[in-house]
């Protein structure tokens, strides 16, 4: 079943003459893995926001009221606001630094469903922050944990509200290399579990082809869909491949990141 439907999507920001995103149709199916990857200017994060309810193109911005068209459907109905059946990790931790973890987990859970006890809240909290190897961390607060502790409090939090849609924007952008790719593990196999549809933003062509069952490459100005590319690759993949270090060279020269070798009009 077709989980999100992008349709014939054009957006300007209010008070704005740039376009957005422009002629943007995208069809993600149910339990999918979609990453998005492009230049920064280019509407990834937009994008994102249109998805999630952030952010409305709505016909009462003054000059974009002619320019913002087309519709994002969540399972057939229009996306008109934020929803419990979306969830959205950010770069930024986004945690309450007065809370523990446990109680930032309990506290969004809460939010989802006022009718959890708050026994059962943090019995859920304590299930999520095992799963994410942050058993014994509960009862520390934001500022006693590392930036990869804290996304994996970010992440849980993410799962524990049972929202069938995660959207990702570069979440484990500003973490060192080990750490990363250490939650990108992490990353899978929550979504191997649980089934979750997950949409997410990076400039990282290696976390792309690593994660994804496709990756969407956009260009800016306006941002547009140039391609759509299947990562036909087995899971568990490994970076060292011959066949994934093709696709990320292919995905890299999409982006015209890796240089043409232009032979030298004369040698020494």
């Amino acid at each position: 079943m077709k989980n999100i439907e992008i349709k014939n999507l054009k957006f300007c920001y209010p008070k704005s003459e740039t376009i957005a995103l422009d002629n943007i149709n995208l069809t993600i199916e149910k339990g999918e893995f979609v990453s998005v990857i492009g230049s920064s200017g280019c509407g990834k994060s937009t994008l994102l926001s249109l998805i999630g309810g952030l952010i409305i193109p709505s016909n009462t911005f003054e000059s974009a009221s002619q320019i913002n068209t087309g519709n994002i459907l969540i399972d057939g109905k229009e996306v008109t606001s934020t929803g419990k059946d979306r969830s959205v990790v950010f770069q930024n931790y986004t945690l309450f630094p007065w809370m523990t973890a446990r109680q930032n987990i309990a506290f969004a859970i809460k939010q989802y469903d006022k009718s959890i006890s708050r026994k059962k809240r943090y019995e859920i909290a304590d299930n999520f922050l095992e799963k994410v190897s942050l058993k014994d961390s509960g009862k520390k607060y934001p500022s006693e944990l590392s930036g990869g502790m804290q996304q994996r409090v970010s992440i849980a939090r993410s799962l524990a509200v049972k929202s069938e849609i995660i959207l990702m924007d570069e979440p484990l952008g500003a973490l060192d290399t080990f750490t990363r790719n250490d939650l990108q593990d992490l990353i899978l196999e929550l979504w191997s579990e649980f089934g979750t549809t997950i949409f997410l933003i990076t400039h990282d062509t290696e976390e792309a082809v690593y994660l994804s069952d496709r990756v969407v490459v956009m260009t800016p100005s306006p941002g547009r869909i140039s391609e759509v590319v299947d990562i036909n690759l087995p899971r568990p993949r490994k970076r060292n491949n011959d066949d994934f270090i093709a696709v990320r060279k292919y995905l890299l020269e999409k982006l015209h990141l890796v240089r043409t070798e232009i032979p030298p009009e004369y040698t020494i």
